[in-house]
């Protein structure tokens, strides 16, 4: 990375948790009028939100735009992050799906109508450009509940822990300070679950429902889903950031957990849903998922609220992706389309945090 140039900002991947969340998962309509259209909201998307959370400075507002595999190549091209690919399906005991998603947009806030607010705001701006592919709104739950009743995220790294986990260093220096984000819309049993004893419940998760104590390694169930989503390299513990929330509409008796995991590497929260759905050893599945079924799955990319600021809106076509990437890591990570290498961008870096 050039010294000279100042270090890139991340857009709020490990922001706290908060109470209320939009996700809106997009996909890209035909032509280059579309891809216009977007570009011209990722250099002007710290302005959107600034001017919304400036109305109440204490909700909390962020949002985290992110790309998937195939709008990279049409929006940016070359150079791609080296680990951004389309989700890929887990066929085990139980099946984690593929469902389109070019663009993720997570909103949140501490107040759903600021959510909502920024969130129509980005829609009109993408009006005709894309279309609209999932649109879930989460809720916070009692204590950080999940509908199962279960403390959700306890083990979330925090700090620097969240920042190590999430953020992508000199591996990728070219995208250093971007992320990767997993999301799955889970739909829950919740008449076969309630009926299940809560001693069954917590054999399940692998912690005590009230107190949420993890339970003893003693007796602890090998499927329990603790268990499954702890993995290690070397000895070493290897974490994502999980921002799930709750959701649900009652009249259609659709309940479930929206989740999202963010990594420095998509092969980390893989692993995981690997062990999930496969199991660890094959068959040793996680037993939640006899009650909670994932109905939608998708991997973006985040790129730094920097390079997001430095994007402008221009129907030139982008470089194209070559199979070498290491040749192209000198390129621009923006190209303006007037022949200059979009370095100095006068363009305000706030409203990202």
């Amino acid at each position: 990375m050039n010294a000279s140039l100042p270090s890139p900002v991340s857009q709020p991947v490990v922001a706290k948790l908060t109470k209320a969340a939009i996700f809106l998962v997009l996909t890209l309509n035909p032509g280059k009028e579309s891809e216009t259209t977007v570009r011209g909201l990722c250099g002007d998307l710290s302005s959107l939100l600034r001017a919304v959370g400036f109305r109440d400075l204490e909700g909390r507002l962020s949002c985290v735009m992110a790309f998937g595999s195939g709008a990279w190549d049409r929006l940016f091209g070359a150079p791609r992050p080296k680990d951004l690919h389309p989700f890929r399906e887990i066929h085990g005991v139980h099946h984690a799906v593929a469902t389109p998603g070019d663009i993720l947009l997570h909103i949140r806030a501490t107040r759903m109508d600021l959510c909502f607010e920024l969130a129509t705001h980005i829609m009109t701006r993408l009006d005709g450009a894309v279309a609209v592919a999932d649109e879930v709104h989460g809720f916070g739950y009692f204590d950080d509940r999940d509908l199962f009743g279960f403390v959700d995220g306890t083990e979330n790294p925090v700090d620097r822990a969240a920042i190590d986990a999430a953020i992508i260093g000199d591996e990728d220096s070219t995208f250093a300070g971007g992320s990767y984000v997993i999301v799955q819309k889970y739909l829950h049993d919740m008449k076969g679950w309630n009926a299940l004893p809560v001693e069954q419940q917590e054999n399940i998760i692998g912690r005590h429902k009230l107190s949420d104590i993890e339970r003893l390694d003693s007796v602890k169930k090998p499927y329990a889903h603790n268990v499954l989503t702890s993995i290690e390299e070397n000895g070493q513990a290897l974490q994502i950031v999980r921002d799930n929330m709750p959701f649900g509409e009652i009249g259609k008796g659709e309940f479930g957990t929206y989740f999202i995991g963010y990594a420095r590497s998509p092969a980390r929260t893989e692993l995981m849903l690997e062990n999930m759905f496969v199991g660890k050893p094959p068959g040793n599945y996680d037993r939640l998922l006899d009650f909670s079924r994932a109905v939608t799955g998708c991997l973006f990319f985040v790129p730094t609220a920097s390079f997001l600021d430095e994007v402008v809106a221009t129907d030139v076509a982008p470089p194209p992706v070559a199979d070498d990437n290491e040749a192209l890591q000198t390129r621009p990570r923006a190209f303006p389309g007037d022949g200059s290498l979009g370095i100095g961008s006068l363009k305000k870096e706030a409203g990202h945090e």
